[in-house]
């Protein structure tokens, strides 16, 4: 049933004839190997570049203190498998345009030509959006938290030796989950634009939206602590009451456009 909710957005404009749900299946099959392939081929560009990488995760460590920049590696394959998650991780925001673009191919092919010349400016915006988070993570957010536990740590008398594993599976987590949390709006933009949800349901249902934010928070974090939580969590509910406005302002948009062909 979750397919055909995703292919009922796939219909054909009515002149033309519609796919059968197999076919639909075939196109589903088509976009997942492209999406692989774009994956993979960025995932060895990141490989080639594992060094640059590697120092660049590390830099918050240096700022911090450079001699907690040295992590101990307690894996005999952990220069490998680490590579590996890290050119994952990397590959994911380096295809992140061309991975939006196969899934609105994919899910959007009936779009209007009007509507089309829309698809590219939304993946653009739609990766600022993702990198901007990104960014903002690596550059305020990630220092503050490392530094944080750091102290933390310190001030109990224990020695900050971290391991690669840990610190690289918090850093990677955590930037892409801040990452993902910035592509809210364009979520919820494109609910409201096929008229899923509209203004009075996303205003009567804020209350419980912040909950669901910070239960999302709590699982995207890679940390269970509350000071984490916290800092995901707040720009996705700021996200989130800017998205509300914006589509009380489509609303309106809509009815005054509606009202001037009527008069018109």
């Amino acid at each position: 049933m979750a397919l055909r909710d995703i292919f009922k957005f796939r219909d054909l404009p009515e002149s033309e004839t519609s796919k059968p749900f197999l076919e639909h299946l075939e196109d589903l099959r088509w976009t997942i190997v492209k999406m692989a392939i774009a994956l993979v081929l960025s995932m060895i560009i990141c490989l080639a570049f594992r060094s640059q990488l590697v120092h660049i995760m590390q830099q918050p460590l240096h700022d911090i203190d450079p001699k907690i920049g040295a992590l101990r590696a307690l894996g005999i394959t952990d220069s490998i498998t680490i590579s590996f998650r890290l050119a994952f991780y990397a590959g994911i925001v380096l295809s992140f345009p061309l991975l939006l673009y196969f899934i609105a191919e994919f899910v959007l092919p009936a779009l209007t030509a009007l509507e089309k010349r829309y698809v590219l400016p939304a993946i653009l915006v739609s990766f600022a959006l993702f990198l901007t988070g990104v960014l903002a993570c690596y550059f305020w957010l990630l220092p503050r938290t490392i530094l944080f536990f750091f102290n933390d740590t310190v001030s109990l008398g224990w020695a900050a030796n971290w391991t690669v594993q840990e610190y690289y599976s918090f850093v990677t987590r955590f930037t892409l989950g801040f990452g993902l949390a910035f592509e809210l709006p364009i979520v919820v933009l494109a609910l409201v634009r096929f008229g899923l949800v509209t203004y009075e349901f996303m205003a009567r249902t804020r209350p419980y939206a912040i909950v669901l934010i910070v239960l999302l928070a709590t699982i995207i974090t890679p940390t269970p602590d509350p000071l984490t939580m916290i800092a995901m969590a707040m720009p996705m509910i700021l996200l989130y009451e800017s998205c509300i406005w914006i589509a009380w302002f489509m609303r309106r948009r809509a009815r005054k456009t509606a009202l001037e062909d009527r008069n018109g």
